[in-house]
């Protein structure tokens, strides 16, 4: 589904991608783990479209992404952001129902809030929350409403930034099994990223860890344990000692 090949991106003399290759198939949940600031988050940008590689080569079904028509091409993603990322002046249902009530996916308002308190349903919120703002919902509620947009238009593929960011371990879990459910169910092809070991244990069919800008080590999740990588065992470890060194 995704091809990514030989990806470079520096940002004046800050060599974040420094030769990226990764394969993400068809229908699997691939999981991005590494240490601030290794460029996973430019590497999903750079997916999106939204920053442009200075080389290397990105394709979606074949398609270089740097050659797609972008509405068609967006209208093929789902994401759900770090910080939730709602709009506070929309009720629930809007916020939901975005890319149903704009552009190439437009549908009639009352379809399009259907399908929001049907999404909502689908992550566990009853319909009385589709009237209610933002501001008005818990953190662990905020973040399944934006699970809920993420899959509003059943999108191909679902990118999480950092899915469980600022929740407790037990809204991190319920985040974590029902995004495997929801991918499972839409058989949808996902690439998440994250510091959250417990949701690379949940979320993940396999793993990559990106680091000084390459990816490091790639394989299923369920040999990573057993690796040999010394800077992966350190990550999921998480020691102050080995190769990768802690910022201070």
């Amino acid at each position: 589904m995704i091809d990514i090949s030989a990806l470079h991106k520096s940002f004046v003399s800050n060599a974040v991608l420094r030769g990226v290759d990764l394969t993400i198939n068809s229908g699997t949940s691939t999981v991005i783990i590494g240490g601030s600031g290794t460029g996973k988050s430019v590497l999903l940008k750079c997916v999106l479209g939204l920053v442009k590689p200075d080389s290397g080569t990105i394709t979606l079904d074949g398609e270089d992404v740097a050659r797609a028509e972008r509405d068609a091409f967006l209208a093929k993603f789902g994401m759900l952001f770090q910080g939730g990322a709602l709009f506070d002046s929309m009720p629930v249902w809007q916020n939901v129902a975005f890319r149903l009530l704009r552009g190439s996916l437009k549908r009639p308002a009352s379809e399009a809030k259907d399908i929001a308190i049907e999404k909502l349903r689908r992550v566990g919120l009853t319909p009385d929350v589709a009237e209610k703002f933002p501001a008005e919902l818990s953190g662990g509620m905020q973040k399944r409403v934006g699970l809920a947009r993420a899959i509003a238009a059943e999108p191909q593929v679902i990118f999480f930034d950092e899915p469980t960011t600022g929740l407790d371990p037990i809204m991190s879990g319920v985040i974590n099994d029902l995004i495997r459910e929801i991918v499972t169910e839409m058989g949808a092809t996902t690439m998440t990223i994250t510091h959250d070991m417990s949701s690379v244990r949940t979320i993940a069919d396999r793993v990559a860890m990106l680091h000084a800008g390459k990816i490091r080590w790639e394989g299923p999740v369920s040999e990573m344990d057993s690796a040999d990588d010394p800077y992966l065992r350190q990550f999921i470890s998480g020691s102050a000692e080995g190769p990768i060194e802690a910022v201070r």
